[in-house]
């Protein structure tokens, strides 16, 4: 019996290659990488990370709004504002109680509770402002967007490490696909660029240490990698039952097609030995596609810039795709923005497809030669783009995967 499709009616997309999905595909297309100083982390070891541009939260959203919602919930706020009028959807477009919200995150909140909790030590505790738990709680953009858009359908928050937006996308396409909803936001935000984050994933040694050379710092599959990138950001695509967008009329830019995760249960860091979890999940979303390995043309990869990350998730490719698929990590421009990681990435597949146009790998001058897989590096690729591989891995084990298909 064949299942209903779901596929991709709007993107919004907000990260460090810009606001909105023209700036974003741009500099991602041209491999321009964007890490610099950044401000919040003077005094860190690592001080420098992946921040989007001329992010005015109070031009963006307004004073109040800009006032009362954490950083993260506003980058997921101009998302999905961007993809709701991408997918022309007003007030009267859908049902509201079948019209759910699925976000992912990993950090949250949490520059809103460092904040307090250092005015909690400084100044006591009337201090501590009355808006500190509606700010910080991880569910809050997922909250908020439900609350902005009028939407009251299943609304939920992922928080699956930095498979969280990969596996956001894949839980609302499922949701859709059983009936419980007809339309969702999807996606992921976050907002790690504080020194506690900072100092945290350097005390890991997961951070590049590239101090005198931030441009050239996150370097996926490059032999010369010595760690990620903080960045932040949100991802957000509206999604919807096809036969929900045919009968409005919707342009259909893409489809969901497969869906694949699992756990490593293995270590809290470091992925499987020869990446068992990494290959199951994508042979999972292959079956689930109904394609086959021929059939995928392009993996926009997880690819942090670690060493072991991109070595593991590199074979693992390579086991199920084989050596010949075309592979590219869109972090060398971004960075490793967490949890909105795996949503910008569907969002940049999605572009793919559209233009028949395979992003490059930024600073990728010295490939590993560990690394089989045919990299695209330098500039970006013309190529005929049927079928998207995205992957996204987490601490703790966790592995997601989405195919993403031009709409049937």
């Amino acid at each position: 019996m064949s299942r209903p499709g779901v596929v991709v009616t709007g993107v919004g997309l907000v990260s460090a290659a810009g606001i909105g999905v023209a700036d974003n595909w741009r500099r991602v297309v041209a491999g321009e990488p964007t890490a610099a100083r950044d401000p919040a982390l003077v005094g860190c070891p690592i001080d420098f990370a992946c921040r989007v541009p001329g992010f005015d939260a109070s031009g963006l959203l307004g004073d109040r709004r800009a006032e009362t919602a954490d950083r993260f919930t506003q980058l997921a706020i101009v998302a999905a504002e961007e993809a709701m009028a991408h997918a022309g959807l007003g007030p009267d477009g859908a049902d509201p109680t079948r019209f759910g919200v699925v976000l992912g995150t990993v950090a949250g909140g949490t520059a809103t509770m460092e904040a307090q909790q250092a005015k909690l030590l400084r100044e006591g505790p009337e201090a501590v402002s009355v808006r500190t738990m509606t700010m910080g709680l991880v569910s809050m953009a997922a909250g908020e967007l439900s609350i902005r858009f009028g939407l009251r359908g299943v609304t939920m928050t992922v928080a699956t490490a930095c498979a969280s937006g990969t596996n956001a996308i894949g839980i609302a396409r499922d949701l859709i696909r059983s009936g419980k909803l007809d339309v969702a936001l999807a996606g992921g935000a976050d907002s790690p660029l504080t020194p506690l984050h900072s100092a945290a994933f350097h005390r890991l040694g997961a951070l590049s240490r590239r101090t005198d050379q931030p441009l050239a710092a996150s370097r996926p599959f490059a032999a010369s990698r010595d760690g990620f990138v903080l960045g932040e950001g949100a991802g957000v695509l509206v999604l919807e039952s096809d036969a929900h967008a045919r009968a409005r009329g919707a342009t259909r830019l893409a489809e969901i097609a497969g869906y694949g995760t699992t756990a490593d249960a293995y270590h809290v860091t470091r992925p499987a030995p020869a990446g068992t979890g990494a290959i199951r999940a994508m042979l999972d979303a292959l079956t689930d596609s109904g394609l086959e390995a021929g059939d995928i043309d392009y993996v926009n990869a997880h690819g942090t810039s670690t060493r072991r990350n991109d070595e593991v998730e590199s074979a693992a490719i390579a086991a199920v795709l084989g050596d010949g698929v075309a592979v590219s990590s869109t972090k060398g421009v971004t960075g490793h923005p967490f949890g909105a990681a795996g949503a910008l990435e569907a969002g940049y597949s999605v572009l793919a497809l559209r233009d028949s146009l395979l992003p490059p790998t930024a600073n990728l001058t010295d490939p590993d030669p560990c690394v089989t897989v045919d990299l695209v590096a330098g500039a970006a690729r013309g190529a005929k783009v049927r079928a998207v591989m995205s992957n996204s891995f987490g601490f703790g084990g966790h592995n997601a995967c989405l195919v993403i298909t031009a709409p049937r």
